[in-house]
């Protein structure tokens, strides 16, 4: 058995945010990450082994009602960060409030943009995001701008963004944390998007919070330390040690405070999975929301295709476009985003195009301009997660608000045929694709229908916080990083000034 006032499961930008507000202080941290520090290797910017033999995929077996898969899921120092396209968004003000949508309601947050405002201040200088504040057309207010200005676009996406210009849309420069710029390590390669950076220039939560918090004495980082289940003492109330397999050793491991930042679908899943007699349904869920409410955004990929031009472009992630983000007008419901993916590669489209000879793919990649249209999935209590008899995770996606999705692709595809593209080809994500995985362990006001309050500690416990992107109520339509990252400094703060002082 070892002893620690806080334990942090998760090395992710929850865990990772957390970890950094509480080095230095007068206290002993450990973090517990089930899997490795990610080598660097040539194999990192390799498509074939990243996308093909999916080299740094974790190998376990998740279900959706039945079927088998392999999730997207990475478990490294840094969580799926190390992955992540370093797309640094605010929610806008009103995703705070509730927003009525064709299919539902978002719901409104139990804090405001206002209150989580100055943290995502902290969290853009953290991680050093590039941006360019005042030409996003949604973009909530701010108290300080951006620390570093955008990275430029190339001259096909500068020419795209006047074409854009043109039609009287707004496109804006996409917020991005890439060490970029004079001093910056930054290649502008075409290896950032879904792959790992071998030369540590993306702002992952191992480079800006895990590595930095380590520097203080008081933090200790584990690895390939998987957590099994939590132990409360008689009362059920207070979580006294997590069950930790270390190696291959089962370890048990006590601390005042808890922090779990395991992933949206994994934390869920731990909690169900630490279920006792004073907690029959599992820790935090008194309410019955854990593992209820899993939303990933509706998201498709858009390949803007010109059959004689040429896209050269190595880094195109510096674009987006939020005219249509609340809808067409006034009175109209909310639409979503549209950004920039990174550079399509023939290797990325062997799964679902590998029926066309090899020759048409890669004519395909090189002429293609590609994107992410993005909009909102709103929470549903059967869209969850549940434990099957064999311990494996089982993944139920209610589908909701795709009359709104199919809406926002179709004006995609009008929007990037006006900038001289004359054949757009559209393909969805499915429920294999986990990476925008939030909602399971929702916060709010009233401990009936929530399994946090707003500051993310468990009602039903005293000493358990959850802290990644389980707690968000609804998901707006933007990426979660820096939300999560926002409110993980703001929990930390707490517990740093108010529970371990």
């Amino acid at each position: 058995m070892r002893a620690y006032d806080v334990v942090v499961i998760g090395s992710g930008v929850g865990g990772g945010s957390v970890a950094l507000q509480l080095a230095g202080c007068n206290t002993k941290v450990l973090i517990l990450e089930r899997g490795p520090a990610l080598p660097r290797e040539a194999q990192n910017w390799d498509p074939v082994e990243v996308f093909c033999e999916r080299r740094y995929h974790t190998k376990e077996t998740w279900f959706a009602d039945g079927r088998a898969f392999n999730p997207g899921m990475f478990y490294f120092v840094g969580g799926n960060t190390k992955f992540y396209g370093a797309a640094m968004f605010r929610f806008r003000e009103k995703d705070f409030e509730a927003l009525q949508h064709p299919e539902g309601v978002s719901p409104a947050w139990p804090i405001t943009y206002q209150e989580l405002e100055p943290w995502y201040s902290k969290a853009e200088q953290l991680f050093g995001v590039r941006g360019q504040a005042g030409q996003d057309p949604s973009e909530p207010p701010r108290s300080s701008a951006y620390a570093h200005g955008p990275i430029p676009h190339e001259p096909v996406i500068d020419a795209i963004a006047a074409k854009l210009r043109a039609q009287g849309l707004r496109p804006f420069p996409m917020p991005c944390a890439v060490d970029f710029g004079p001093q910056g390590t930054c290649q502008r390669c075409s290896n950032c998007d879904a792959f790992p950076c071998k030369i540590n220039a993306k702002g992952d939560a191992e480079m800006k919070l895990i590595e930095p918090a380590r520097r203080s004495s008081n933090i200790e980082l584990m690895t390939n330390a998987l957590v099994e289940k939590f132990e409360t003492d008689d009362t059920g109330r207070t979580v006294v040690a997590a069950v930790v397999n270390v190696n291959g050793v089962r370890q048990r491991i006590t601390a005042s405070t808890f922090v779990l930042s395991a992933g949206a679908i994994n934390s869920a899943a731990l909690l169900l999975r630490s279920a006792n007699a004073r907690n029959p349904r599992g820790l935090a869920n008194s309410s019955d929301v854990v593992g209820r409410h899993y939303m990933t955004h509706n998201t498709s990929a858009l390949m803007a295709v010109h059959p004689f031009k040429i896209n050269k472009t190595q880094f195109p992630k510096t674009l987006a476009v939020h005219d249509y983000y609340f809808g067409e007008g006034e009175g109209d419901t909310p639409l979503g985003s549209l950004q920039l993916l990174g550079k399509i590669k023939e290797p990325m489209l062997r799964g679902s195009l590998g029926a066309v000879p090899k020759f048409i793919r890669s004519a395909l990649a090189t002429h293609s301009v590609d994107w992410y249209a993005q909009s909102e999935d709103l929470p549903h209590p059967d869209s969850r997660i549940t434990i099957r008899p064999d311990g494996a995770i089982n993944l139920h996606w209610h589908r909701s608000n795709m009359q709104t999705h199919h809406r926002w692709v179709a004006r995609c595809k009008s929007i990037l045929r006006g900038t001289g593209y004359p054949i757009v080809l559209t393909a969805p994500f499915g429920t294999d694709v986990v990476s925008h995985q939030c909602g399971t362990i929702r916060f709010g006001n009233d401990p009936a229908v929530s399994a946090l309050d707003p500051l993310c500690k468990a009602w039903d416990h005293d000493n358990l916080f959850v802290m990644d992107s389980s707690f968000f109520p609804s998901s707006a339509a933007v990426n979660p990083a820096l939300t999560v990252a926002a409110q993980g400094l703001r929990v930390g703060n707490h517990i740093r000034e108010e529970i371990i002082r």
